[in-house]
């Protein structure tokens, strides 16, 4: 028959003696009491053990998962990157056959070491983590420590980073954790009392997109009018699926200056070595024949939407599709269609928000050049700031 009574469900006092039972060697014990207290011990121990061995795993399992996860991500990333480079080299065709096996080999080495760099990152953050979590829990008491323990856990789990390399700069990568975490933090300040009414402007169903496009502008605007102030990723990017030779960012750089044009000639150039016969005027007041040569606004939005979306899938194609694999790998053999759906779905979408973002950037300042038949910094910025309300793709 179960013992009652006791405040514990049917289980021995001694069983709840961490929190706040019975000592397990009470001989008042009512259940007990009576027997061998070394009988009531051992299974307190052989619980404590269990308990410690479940902490255990769980450690091991974050520390798996998370290399588990980071080589996947990157390695995956590396592998098309590698792929991208060797295609666009075999397109070029002016290394020498020793000097593209050379580089290619070493592109392959490099991906390795970041891929292995990644995963030792990922796997001792999160075991880090999770370890640290686990002994605060145990030493202070898991309610206790609820409020504070996750922010000493990750403080100390942080410097982990390093492993990527000590002369590796990861900005965009802590400025997306901040901005994680400003957002974190934003949700909880709606929900608080104190702070609900601070953070009423947040509520707005639409604000995400007023601060996308504010973000925008800046970001575009200093893509046209002064690169060097952005960081390599992001200038290298922009390069990428901005779409326009550096030649003539310079000379929209300049007519919105407001000072002489210095390379027109080099524009002329560059149009001549895609079959395009342009002959520029030094006293132009708006700079679209210099954007989109001959053709037309409208056309040139057209065709830079096209080309804009070929070169944004091979971007997006592995951000979906290798999380995919990794986290929905279980169910992957159950519903594979549904899960390569959803990846295939997002990459177009996602590809196709970001094309056209590029493009609208230009048709937003083309259409307010014409309007206003001039071009100047105010007016560089205020056709990015437009750009940003293409965000409803995504959503």
């Amino acid at each position: 028959m179960s013992p009652s009574g006791d405040g514990t469900g049917g289980r021995c006092a001694c069983f709840s003696w961490e929190n706040g039972g019975s000592d397990p060697d009470d001989p008042h014990c009512p259940h007990c009491g009576g027997s061998d207290p070394s009988s009531c011990s051992s299974i307190l121990s052989n619980s404590i053990r269990i308990q410690d061995s479940e902490k255990l795993w769980r450690i091991v399992t974050a520390s798996a998962k998370g290399f588990t996860i980071g080589v996947g991500i990157k390695g995956g990333l590396g592998i098309f990157s590698v792929v991208a480079r060797l295609i666009a080299r075999l397109r070029r065709r002016r290394l020498s056959a020793y000097a593209r096996k050379f580089s290619n080999s070493e592109d392959v080495v490099i991906a390795l070491k970041e891929t292995l760099r990644y995963g030792l990152f990922l796997g001792t953050f999160a075991g880090t983590f999770v370890s640290v979590d686990e002994i605060v829990a145990a030493l202070g008491g898991h309610r206790r420590t609820a409020r504070w323990r996750s922010l000493l856990a990750g403080a100390i789990a942080g410097p982990s980073m390093l492993l990527t390399g000590p002369n590796t700069q990861h900005t965009s990568l802590a400025i997306y954790i901040l901005m994680r975490a400003a957002v974190l933090a934003s949700r909880c300040g709606i929900k608080s009392k104190r702070f609900g009414r601070i953070c009423k402007p947040l509520t707005w169903s639409h604000g995400d997109i007023f601060l996308m496009c504010l973000s925008s502008s800046q970001i575009l605007s200093a893509y046209i009018l002064k690169q060097e102030s952005l960081p390599p990723s992001y200038k290298s990017f922009l390069n990428k699926h901005g779409g326009k030779d550096p030649i003539i960012l310079q000379a929209v750089k300049d007519i919105a200056s407001g000072i002489p044009f210095t390379n027109l000639e080099a524009v002329e150039n560059y149009y001549n070595t895609i079959g395009v016969k342009i002959k520029l005027d030094p006293s132009m007041k708006v700079p679209c024949s210099i954007i989109h040569g001959h053709q037309s606004c409208s056309k040139h939005v057209v065709s830079f939407l096209i080309q804009a979306y070929k070169r944004a899938l091979p971007v997006y194609l592995p951000v979906y599709l290798i999380p995919a694999l990794i986290v929905h790998r279980q169910d992957l053999l159950k519903r594979p269609y549904t899960i390569l759906g959803k990846g295939l779905l997002g990459t177009a979408r996602s590809s196709l928000f970001l094309s056209v973002y590029c493009s609208s950037a230009w048709m937003w300042t083309c259409l307010l050049f014409r309007i206003l038949k001039r071009c100047n910094i105010p007016m560089v910025a205020m056709g990015t700031v437009l750009t940003l309300f293409f965000q409803i793709f995504p959503r």
